[in-house]
């Protein structure tokens, strides 16, 4: 029996219509994500002919063997004129489901994407890692592509991206820019850091620290004169530091600290909250600048510490969730519930709209 869903053209209408992640399964009518929340389309529910057409359609030939007995696949699928996805293939209750992340072709400026002027100058360094971090779907690979844009149209680099499936395509401008997807191009994240350091590289971007190999390679690629961009799953600022040093076992850890504090630039942590007013969302960023101070208390494994110096540290462009949050309400950007619903210190922040406390001199965060 021939399938009736049209996938291309169902596509094409959920990147108009600004939705970011498309969920399709077996049994179910066809979801949007738009701003954050789920919206069931009212279509018939998708068929198990309709999701055998589609997976024959999108999973790429050098992985079609893998689907027999995958419960999980990670690649990308193209459609020209209208967006890059990043597609994942997923079993439940034993029938396929497929979950399409809308990547747009176009990739925005920190301006565009209202991020604070002040993480371009993370894009600046020579060497170092950065890290942005927040929960899925936060836009993180947003602001890599950012970032690498940035460097792409200011510096004459080699920028090479390892990806797992590469998102945003990059065409070169002033830099030449190599893009490895692992599975294809390369085995594994860490296999791809540790090559990439042998293809004459000045920026390594790698799609996501899941591991500690990952994380050792990249670790190891700043140390040696390279700017490395990634992304983990962390909340804050300094869970990411915490993050980092408890992926290793105790006794290696006195050695990753130290690695840790002449290694890392900054961390951003990011969330995005609904918009006061229309359609799409803001970013709220939380930004740590690994300054002396901070390396000092890196060192000493007085990592708490950080958190005073980030509610403190708008003269060196660092700057907590919660003046962010604040900021944004005070522009009118978001509404005053909104963020205290994405605050993880709402007392905090109620003495913020108080007018009790201020932590940081957050007037010119976004400037």
């Amino acid at each position: 029996m021939a399938s009736s869903f049209a996938l291309d053209n169902f596509l094409e209408k959920a990147v108009k219509s600004d939705a970011s992640d498309i969920h399709l399964k077996v049994g179910e009518r066809p979801m949007l994500r738009r701003d954050g929340a789920i919206l069931k389309i009212d279509m018939p529910p998708l068929t198990r002919e309709d999701m055998n057409q589609m997976v024959g359609k999108v999973v790429p030939d050098f992985i079609k063997d893998r689907v027999a007995s995958a419960t999980d696949l990670d690649f990308s699928y193209n459609i020209q004129g209208v967006a890059r996805f990043r597609v994942n293939l997923s079993r439940s209750l034993t029938e396929f489901s497929l979950v399409f992340r809308v990547i747009p072709y176009v990739i925005s400026s920190f301006e565009k994407l209202n991020l604070p002027a002040s993480m371009q100058q993370f894009a600046d360094y020579n060497n170092g890692i950065v890290l942005v971090t927040g929960p899925t779907g936060s836009g993180k690979s947003t602001s890599l592509a950012s970032f690498i844009d940035y460097i792409n149209a200011k510096y004459q680099k080699h920028i090479i991206t390892v990806e797992d499936p590469v998102e945003f395509v990059f065409t070169d401008k002033k830099c030449k820019i190599s893009q490895r997807q692992v599975g294809i191009d390369t085995q594994s994240f860490a296999t791809g850091i540790k090559y990439a350091l042998r293809q004459d590289p000045d920026v390594i971007l790698v799609g996501e620290i899941r591991d500690v190999e990952t994380l050792d390679s990249a670790l190891k690629a700043a140390e040696t004169g390279h700017l490395v961009f990634s992304t983990m799953h962390t909340n804050d600022a300094v869970q990411t530091i915490y993050r980092i040093i408890n992926m290793y076992n105790p006794e290696d850890r006195d050695i990753v600290r130290r690695q840790v504090a002449q290694t890392l630039r900054g961390t951003i942590a990011q969330k995005l909250v609904k918009k006061a007013i229309g359609k799409g969302r803001y970013p709220a960023c939380e930004v740590l600048v690994v300054t002396p101070t901070v390396k000092d208390f890196i060192l000493k494994d007085e990592i708490d510490s950080i958190y005073d110096l980030i509610k403190n540290g708008s003269f060196n462009d660092m700057f907590s969730m919660n003046a962010s949050l604040h900021k944004l309400v005070e522009m009118g950007a978001i509404t005053k519930e909104t963020a205290l619903e994405a605050s993880d210190d709402k007392n905090e922040l109620e003495q913020f709209f108080r007018g009790v406390y201020r932590g940081t001199k957050n007037g010119d965060l976004y400037e």
